[in-house]
């Protein structure tokens, strides 16, 4: 017997949007290019999990294709109170279809109809062809769609929870069939979609109303007879309303759709488009749980020759050779190196480390600065072997960062990220030869290990001279051998230092962290009037709006929303709600940073040694991880405290630490000219005041509030960030047209700024990118694109990468300075840690005074620019007192 087909049906429209309402962590899911992706990242969640849940045959994502639609031809204000869509939906927009394309998903949108109504044709289609058909929407509106054939999921909570109607549950539930929920619709109306119903009658009253009359129209057959009432009156004087919102409801299931049910068999995934895909958007979890393996293009690798050698000689190396050193963990501080190979183009030895690592001739070579060698990695090269015992020197080529400057990407730890973008596809990735995840180990063959390393060490050899002229090229030269590649070398530096963290500390941190989270518990407690679990959503809602009466700010499927932002408006009036946030903010630093630094602690050390990466943003920032020391939240005392634990590596000896100040904006009013905030830093004013003044027309800074700065504030630094009106209205708690007002006050006030803004897009559209002022480049290959959000984005990308990567930059040449001073000086100080626009440093009490006229001079005079660089500094027995 065939089996049985099931046609999927999705509000692909209805989905996004919960997607991106569901998952609104905007910060946290962005690409290397800045692109937001938590709503692709959702949507592809729930469109995996369908996949699993229902195994359907065949399956379509419809859209709406426009505003307009038939219902606006007979009635203008249909959907007529909605927003318009956030921009950092808008730009994602365009990457649904291309998900599901390769997928194997059939997307689709008809011209003057909604998905709604190409769903409930091709329902209906699938029905009549002996489908089971599954519809899935956020919109309760299709719950009329449902048959015995026919069921209908309607997202619950975000996209993560869907709660089934069938006519049998729309009875029980509702005592109505579902084609009934369209004269419910019509006697009621429907806010979100803007169209009236009739006046007074809500749900409870339009469904006393069926059950007793059975539709609209027998209803208005009957009305005569009805009693006089306030309702009846209604009735009667809203009845044009009333059958008109029937028609707006009314699902069209004989759209003139050009698709047939054939066409929507589901089509075998297209690997290669879903693995760039989820390159693209750095999707590395559903990259990883992608199973695919890459050709082997070993014949092309015939005219290069290897040697695993047991005994290592002098004769073995040369002065210019390229070197690669395997270690399979990502965390390089914890691991142990598998193996090590080295070599020119075409001849290369390997050797497993305990042959090289015990070899003299080996170490003199590496630790030898007058032989250069070619690495992939230089500062993950460095620590490793450091840690072996080898103090590697003599590095003159990154091929790794070199191809990150070329073209801003993150390549990792992969050298053939790199090597096949040039080329060199008998480059496997490591993840063919090794596995991945748990599965990772050495295969037992070591010809296979010993191949793999060689050819990576040829690619290396081998590309130096193209990478070499692509820099040339591109005026980005000195970017590379002045800045990244000797910063390279000062990170692992910093790493192998790292910086002592006393666990003693964060234990009796553990503690009274528990303890104060008790203490809140209880005045929580106290304060609502009965026990309840706080980390429950729902109780808390209950206590909160139906117990204590607190107003509803945002409604969700499931009750009143709890979530931070409606609890800081709640703090305004009602104490709970700001105890409530501490006990969640108390608890995050509980588990995350407390609990979480203890894990790095290295035993050996008694260090915590963060990674730091050159290569992950567009803009040349740095970051931070295992730990991450760069995200401390540091609002609440309790998470400042936790920088008590981290102390200088010997008695008597300070944490010392330097922060520019405003570094961004600083930057923005000199590369935009703009006289009015050049003036406000070279007299050394306030500059949120000084915008606040001018934005807000307040004549003293003695009339400027704490609010009203704090949204001078959030206005300035959101210039720096591309920020949208909507961006702006969820940082400041207003609307967005309050949000726009703002902004367009701001550029009237500051014309050099947007004169900046104009011409840098222009630019950007004639070159294909912008520039830091050291040549760092941002490649915007949307810029003149025809897709309205797509160039969008790409120019608010264009006006702030010059601005945020400039100022990146700047800090870099503030480290390299400052390090090559501290040798010069013959200090014991040592610079520890890069904290976004800080440098932390250890030293000798009596070296205090010196870094404190040292760091600034290095800092502040690192670039010259039309306003002064300003560095605070401060010191203590930990970081926490040093800020």
């Amino acid at each position: 017997m065939a089996e049985k087909k099931k046609l999927l049906l999705l509000d692909g429209s209805s989905l996004a949007f919960r997607s991106f309402y569901g998952l609104l962590d905007l910060s946290r899911f962005q690409n290397q290019n800045g692109l937001h992706t938590n709503a692709l990242y959702a949507f592809h969640r729930i469109i995996h999990t369908l996949f699993e849940t229902e195994n359907p045959t065949h399956m379509l994502v419809a859209f709406d294709a426009g505003k307009t639609t038939f219902r606006t031809e007979f009635y203008d204000d249909y959907k007529g109170g909605r927003q318009s869509m956030p921009a950092e939906l808008a730009e994602q927009w365009p990457y649904f279809k291309v998900l599901l394309s390769a997928m194997g998903v059939k997307s689709y949108e008809l011209a003057n109809y909604e998905a709604d109504d190409i769903i409930g044709t091709l329902s209906r289609q699938g029905e009549a062809a002996g489908f089971d058909v599954v519809i899935i929407s956020g919109d309760k509106d299709l719950t009329q769609l449902a048959t015995d054939q026919t069921r209908v999921d309607i997202t619950v909570k975000g996209v993560s929870e869907l709660k089934s109607y069938t006519p049998e549950s729309i009875r029980e539930e509702m005592g109505i069939d579902p084609l009934q929920i369209i004269d419910l619709k019509g006697l009621m109306g429907d806010s979100s979609d803007n169209y009236p119903g009739v006046r007074k009658v809500g749900e409870k009253t339009a469904l006393k109303l069926l059950k007793e009359y059975g539709s609209i129209e027998q209803l208005y057959e009957q009305i005569d007879a009805m009693k006089e009432s306030k309702m009846k009156e209604n009735l009667v004087t809203d009845k044009e309303n009333a059958f008109l919102s029937k028609r707006l409801a009314t699902i069209d299931v004989e759209t003139p759709i050009e698709l047939t049910l054939e066409e929507l068999a589901i089509a075998e995934k297209k690997e290669e488009e879903l693995i760039a895909f989820y390159r693209e958007m750095n999707f590395n979890s559903f990259l990883r749980d992608l199973n695919y393996e890459e050709e082997d293009r070993s014949e092309s690798f015939a005219d290069i020759t290897f040697t695993a050698l047991d005994e290592i000689k002098a004769e073995h190396f040369s002065d210019e050779m390229a070197l690669y050193v395997e270690m399979l963990e990502n965390n390089y501080h914890f691991g142990k190196i598998v193996a090590l190979s080295w070599g020119n183009g075409t001849h290369i030895y390997t050797a497993k480390p305990e042959v090289a690592l015990q070899s003299e001739a080996f170490k003199k070579w590496a630790e030898d600065a007058s032989m250069k060698k070619q690495v992939y990695d230089a500062k993950r090269t460095k620590v490793m072997l450091h840690y072996a015992g080898v103090e590697l020197a003599g590095i003159d080529f990154d091929m790794l960062l070199a191809s990150y400057i070329i073209n801003t990407k993150d390549s990792g730890r992969d050298v053939a990220a790199v090597a096949q973008e040039y080329g060199h596809q008998e480059v496997s990735f490591d993840e063919t030869i090794y596995g991945k995840g748990a599965k990772t180990a050495v295969p037992a063959d070591w010809n296979v290990v010993y191949e793999h390393l060689a050819r990576k060490v040829a690619a290396i050899h081998q590309l130096m001279p193209t990478l070499n002229e692509e820099l040339e090229k591109n005026n980005q030269h000195e970017l590379y051998y002045d800045m990244e590649l000797p910063l390279a070398i000062i990170l692992a530096d910093m790493e192998i230092a790292g910086i002592r963290v006393e666990p003693e500390r964060l234990e009796k941190m553990k503690i009274e962290f528990s303890q104060r989270l008790e203490e809140i518990e209880k005045q929580i407690h106290a304060e609502a009037g009965e026990a309840f679990n706080i980390n429950s959503p729902k109780q808390l809602s209950v206590i909160l709006f139906e117990k204590m009466g607190l107003p509803p700010i945002k409604k969700t499927k499931t009750g009143y929303s709890t979530a931070v932002d409606v609890l800081e408006k709640l703090s305004e009036t009602a104490p709970i709600a700001q105890m409530i946030l501490d006990y969640r903010q108390l608890a995050k630093l509980q588990s995350t940073y407390v609990e979480g630094l203890l894990k790095f602690i290295k035993p050996e050390t008694g260090k915590v040694h963060t990674i730091y990466t050159q290569t992950l943003t567009q803009t040349g920032r740095l970051s931070s991880n295992d730990p991450n020391l760069q995200n401390i939240p540091i609002r609440m005392e309790e998470g400042r405290k936790i920088r008590q634990a981290f102390v200088p590596s010997q008695p008597s000896w300070k944490i010392f630490a330097s922060d520019y100040s405003q570094i961004e904006l600083r930057v923005l009013a000199h590369i935009s000219k703009d006289e009015h905030m050049q003036a406000a830093f070279i007299e050394g004013q306030d500059i949120h005041t000084s915008t606040a003044m001018r934005v807000f027309g307040i004549a003293d800074e003695a009339s400027v509030t704490s609010n009203v700065r704090r949204q001078a504030k959030a206005v300035n630094f959101g210039i720096v960030y591309g920020i949208s009106d909507y961006g702006l209205s969820q940082n400041l708690g207003i609307t967005r047209n309050k949000a726009k007002d703002f902004i367009d006050r701001y550029f009237e006030k500051y014309p050099g700024i947007k004169q900046f803004m104009e011409d840098i897009v222009v630019e950007a559209r004639e070159k294909g990118f912008v520039e830091t002022l050291y040549h760092r480049r941002r490649y915007l290959p949307d810029i003149n694109s025809r897709n309205f959000n797509l160039r969008s984005f790409a120019e608010r990308t264009a006006i702030n990468s010059p601005i945020q990567g400039t100022a990146a930059d700047i800090l870099k040449v503030a480290m390299i300075r400052m390090q090559k001073a501290l040798k010069e000086q013959n200090l014991k100080a040592k610079m520890l840690l890069q904290v976004h626009d800080e440098l932390i440093f250890e030293c000798p009490a009596e070296e205090v005074p010196l870094l404190e006229k040292l760091v600034p001079e290095m800092m502040e005079n690192a670039v010259e620019l039309s306003v002064p660089l300003e560095v605070d500094s401060n010191f203590g027995d930990n970081w926490y007192e040093a800020k």
